[in-house]
């Protein structure tokens, strides 16, 4: 029978019937409405766990839905295919075509079916049609707690089950977070249990080859390092103290015969550093000769200048007027000697030859001087390549974390010392102990110390609250704030102070919001270091830059570097937080659990494109019911992907959280808070007075550590013990190991290597593009540099290299465009790797310390492509600014 000739008579019962609760797609299933023939009035509700479909507004106002597909085209043949579907679907409002001609088709058979009743009949699948795939058995059974089996009790008092309702479910109310807990939200705390001290799950347990193969491998590491340090004794060169006549050249005889081509010495003097040769006309004078004898040679012709030989080139230094011995600081000058070979073998094959060292200066006084030789030094291309080794071996441990970072820093430095006892250049416990940064270790330890106490306050948990208040929940303001926050305090503080202070704020704002904090903690500390390129006192390497006189001299002063480097860091900033939105294009990435409405959404997806995969395209039929579906598949999916990207917290959910937060979150300690504030001013006014070299007299180290102690002071800490176990110990070992590591690869060779090589690619291109390129490579090797080994002796090294350039008068190079470009290269590379600056190391520690954790690769994933980015962009604007506008 062609019942579709009925349809205007059911469009105007529809009609008519709008003005009620009879909307076939809006109209709840609690009351639904039941015509003559005993079937639906509304054969499709919501409660099938859908999303609302798009809905259009009628001229009275009420809302109707718009079908998918027009009545006219639903044919006999697409019905029975429709039929075929789920209840599920059928019963969905996007198919509410052909729901009203099924409707109209059993108003005039009069032969209801049960699946026109979905209020009865339910909304869950069939059996037959559910997927045999695990994953969807796992996603099914979280959704079978939302029907419910209604049971009746008849006459006879017997229960019988009339059917599945689908069970109204609240929206669960936010679990509040106590933020002054490590732990909070739905975020489980890791047990101890589970973690080793390597931060790791217990994998060597579960893997006994893996376990006994990193015990054999550090097992003959140790064998190794032990039998150097036994065999080999500390090399002590004691100094030798000259006088210089005027007039005269002194010759100092060396003892013994040196044991390699090179000899290394070092002098000590009222001298002038290098920068500041070309302002004294006084210089010192040294070279080495090679005395040769043969058996007819007596002994006081061996002296005679007929039998010397020069056999090096003359090392000049410049030195201050003699009227200034007295009161001139001591100045160390260092230089490596290189015998050819030819001098080297004859020297070794004539019997009683020696070599001295001959020292004069154009002076008309004497000259007191200390001098240091060293006969055997470190062949310095052999010890590049073991310097890259140890490095190696560092970061293999770090990344593949076999041990922790603490230990693995401890023994690649205990390694690298054994390998300069192997060269014959084992150091002394003295040059050990001086090679370790007091300064830093000072600083991180008082402004840990510092952080500990403000957390008592509450202060942490305050500003959380508002930060929350003001970004109405909302991630990526969230984001951004905290972003920009750092990026402004690290220009004025360290950036380690920054990680410092902001790290605890942003743990526990993610935490309130069910975020994962780790991809946030990685974003402001890669900010904490950009922030830090803006001023002279943001990062240490530009304190490096900006305390060389030389450099000062040459007008960099603080508001010209500020004003260089500001312009950059804005569009370093702009430039890292769209990477930051490209990375985290998926909101889900950066949050803890997936939300339920997304679940169910992605669910309901595959639910609906099984149905339409099922349906064979072979007729037109079929064609009109799989464009339905899939249109319905589409729509899903845009709100899937409107959800995933929108990144707020629901309204309702907002308020309540924001409400308990401030009820349960004031400040706990306000006069502790009131004290700590005035030690807070005190310690950043003198970090402000360092930056003025007229009123430097205590370093950024002192300053801490005396605000401090005030704080303990006029708090009346009593329990030490307490204050104490905050301070992150295994950070600061790490930091001591780094710094011995480093100044062992240098003494290596390492550093100077690299300072070699750039200056010599400099030097090998054109004048007119000696520019871009000296700003090009000095940026990109100081960057890439300081990625994997530590930006402090990369910088002390560059900085040298600049000068030197700068010097060059016929290389026509200004010096402030390679100072801008050293001081973004160390900054900007330290977000290549988690060991590249000091605040990532620190933010690593804090995040260990409330129960999160992130590793090598992790923080290698997003710091490495970032600092490429920011070093690229910052390329370009150098180019611009100083090479095609020559601002400078």
């Amino acid at each position: 029978m062609n019942y579709l000739n009925n349809l205007n008579v059911f469009k105007r019962r529809r009609n008519t019937s709008s003005t009620g609760d009879s909307s076939s797609a809006v109209s709840s299933p609690a009351t639904p409405a039941i015509d003559a023939a005993g079937c639906s009035g509304a054969p499709a509700g919501n409660g099938s766990g859908t999303p609302q479909r798009r809905k259009k507004k009628s001229k009275n106002g009420r809302k109707r839905t718009i079908s998918v597909v027009p009545i006219s085209e639903v044919t006999e043949a697409s019905l029975e295919l429709w039929r075929t579907l789920p209840p599920k679907i059928r019963h969905d409002p996007s198919m509410v075509s052909f729901q009203q001609v099924e409707l109209e088709h059993a108003r005039l058979h009069g032969d209801c079916h049960e699946d026109s009743f979905p209020e009865i009949q339910g909304l869950e699948e069939d059996g037959a049609e559910e997927d045999d795939d695990e994953e969807e058995e796992e996603e099914d059974e979280e959704y079978e707690n939302e029907f419910i089996t209604i049971n009746v009790t008849n006459e006879e008092g017997q229960n019988k089950e009339i059917g599945h309702v689908k069970e109204k479910k609240e929206i669960p109310k936010p679990h509040v977070h106590h933020l002054a807990g490590h732990y909070i939200g739905n975020i489980t705390p890791p047990k101890h249990d589970d973690i080793n001290d390597t931060g790791q799950n217990n994998l060597d347990e579960d893997h006994p080859f893996r376990k006994y193969s990193k015990i054999i491998c550090l097992f003959i590491t140790w064998l190794l390092i032990m039998s150097f340090m036994v065999v080999k004794d500390e090399k002590l060169v004691e100094p030798k103290h000259l006088s210089i006549s005027p007039g005269k050249t002194k010759a100092y005889i060396l003892p013994h015969l040196p044991q390699s081509t090179r000899i290394k010495v070092t002098l000590e003097g009222t001298f002038l550093s290098e920068p500041y040769s070309n302002i004294t006309e006084h210089y010192l004078e040294v070279y080495l000769q090679m005395l040769s004898s043969t058996l007819e040679t007596n002994a006081t012709d061996l002296f005679s200048a007929s039998s010397a030989k020069n056999i090096s080139e003359p090392w000049y230094i410049p030195i201050v007027h003699p009227y200034l011995f007295d009161s001139a600081p001591i100045v160390k000058e260092q230089r490596l000697f290189d015998i050819i070979d030819s001098n080297y073998e004859q020297l070794h094959q004539t019997n009683g030859g020696l070599v001295r060292l001959m020292i004069r200066s154009n002076i008309q006084a004497s000259m007191p001087i200390a001098i240091r030789y060293d006969q055997s030094p470190v062949n310095r291309d052999v010890g590049v390549i073991y310097a890259a080794f140890v490095l190696i071996f560092l970061y293999v441990l770090i990344i593949w974390e076999i041990v922790h970072r603490t230990f693995a820093a401890v023994i690649a430095s205990t390694l690298a010392i054994s390998i300069l006892a192997a060269l014959n250049d084992r150091p002394t416990m003295e040059d050990i102990i001086g090679w370790i940064d007091v300064e830093t270790i000072l600083l991180l330890f008082s402004m840990m110390i510092l952080v500990a106490i403000l957390a008592e306050t509450g202060i942490f948990d305050f500003l959380s609250v508002y930060i929350y208040k003001i970004t109405n929940g909302k991630i990526w303001s969230l984001i951004h704030c905290l972003c920009l926050c750092t990026v402004l305090i690290s220009s004025f503080l360290d950036n380690v102070t920054t990680v410092l202070l902001m790290a605890p704020i942003t743990i526990r704002l993610c935490e309130v919001m069910d975020m994962n904090p780790v991809p946030i903690l990685m974003a402001i500390t890669v900010h904490a270091n950009i922030g830090g390129t803006t001023t002279p006192v943001g990062d240490p390497p530009n304190i490096i830059i900006t305390s060389n006189q030389y450099i000062l001299k040459h007008g960099v002063t603080f508001l010209t570097f500020t004003a260089h480097m500001l312009v950059g860091v804005i569009i370093v900033v702009i430039t890292t937080n769209i990477h930051l939105r490209i990375i985290y294009k998926n909101i889900n990435h950066l949050r803890m659990h997936e939300p339920k409405e997304l679940k169910e959404l992605r669910r309901n997806i595959k639910v609906w494109e099984r149905a339409a995969g099922k349906i064979p395209p072979y007729s037109k039929d079929a064609n009109i019911v799989r464009e339905t579906l899939m249109k319905k598949v589409k729509l899903l999916r845009h709100q899937y992907k409107k959800k995933m990207t929108k990144g707020t917290v629901p309204e309702d959910i907002y308020r309540s959280t924001l409400e308990e937060l401030q009820r349960e979150h004031p400040i706990k300690n306000r006069p502790l808070l009131i004290k700590s504030g005035v030690v807070c001013v005190f310690i950043v006014s003198l970090f402000f007075l360092e930056s003025i070299p007229e009123l430097r007299r205590l370093s950024s180290g002192w300053a801490a550590l005396l605000g401090v102690v005030l704080l303990l002071i006029i708090s009346d800490k009593n329990d030490m013990d307490a204050v104490l176990s905050r301070v992150e110990w295994p950070t600061l070992l790490f930091f001591a190991a780094m710094f011995t590591l480093m100044e062992a690869v240098e003494r290596m060779g390492l550093i100077d290597w690299i300072g070699h090589a750039t200056e010599t690619i400099i030097l090998s291109v054109s004048e007119d593009l000696r520019l871009a390129v000296a700003i090009i490579i000095i940026l990109w090797i100081s960057a890439l540099t300081s990625a994997f080994v530590d930006s402090i002796p990369v910088t002390a090294m560059m900085v040298k290299i600049v000068v030197a350039l700068s010097e060059k008068a016929y290389l026509g190079l200004p010096l402030q465009p390679m100072v801008w470009a050293l001081a973004f290269g160390p900054c900007l590379g330290g977000n290549g790797t988690l060991v590249g600056a000091s605040a990532n190391v620190i933010c690593a520690g804090i995040a260990e310390q409330h129960g999160y954790r992130f590793s090598f690769m992790d923080y290698f994933k997003l710091g490495f492509p970032i600092m490429l980015v920011s070093v690229f962009v910052t390329t370009g604007y150098l180019i611009m600014a100083h090479v095609v506008f020559a601002w400078h």
